[in-house]
């Protein structure tokens, strides 16, 4: 794999609430996962299309008050089937002093 896209976000998914026998993937309070643009191992497939589509609100300038969040870029969601509370949060990375996002690597050649 030759990654040449420098992500200047990261992300933070914590299991917030919930049981291991609630959850066939057996997901429960605590469990964490840190991602910036992959699906993280072991998530649940169904959960991560909204957790995918939060995260790419945050790239795109966006934040979590719209959604009548108290914080720009935390929030809480349940999984799709009800069982589990996540807590997601979105964090700066890649950024020079002035809070920009440093430039890519050069694309790979074929």
């Amino acid at each position: 794999m030759q990654k040449w896209c420098t992500e200047d976000w990261q992300f933070e998914l914590t299991v917030i609430k919930g049981k291991a026998e609630h959850c066939r993937l057996g997901l429960e309070k605590g469990d964490k996962f840190v991602f910036s643009y992959g699906c993280p191992a072991e998530m649940c497939p169904k959960t991560m299309m909204t957790i995918y589509t939060l995260c790419e609100v945050i790239r795109c300038g966006g934040d979590f008050t719209y959604r009548g969040e108290k914080e720009r870029y935390e929030i809480n969601i349940p999984c799709a089937d009800g069982c589990i509370q996540f807590h997601l949060k979105a964090i700066p990375v890649n950024r020079d002093e002035y809070g920009k996002s440093l430039p890519n690597n050069p694309k790979p050649q074929d």
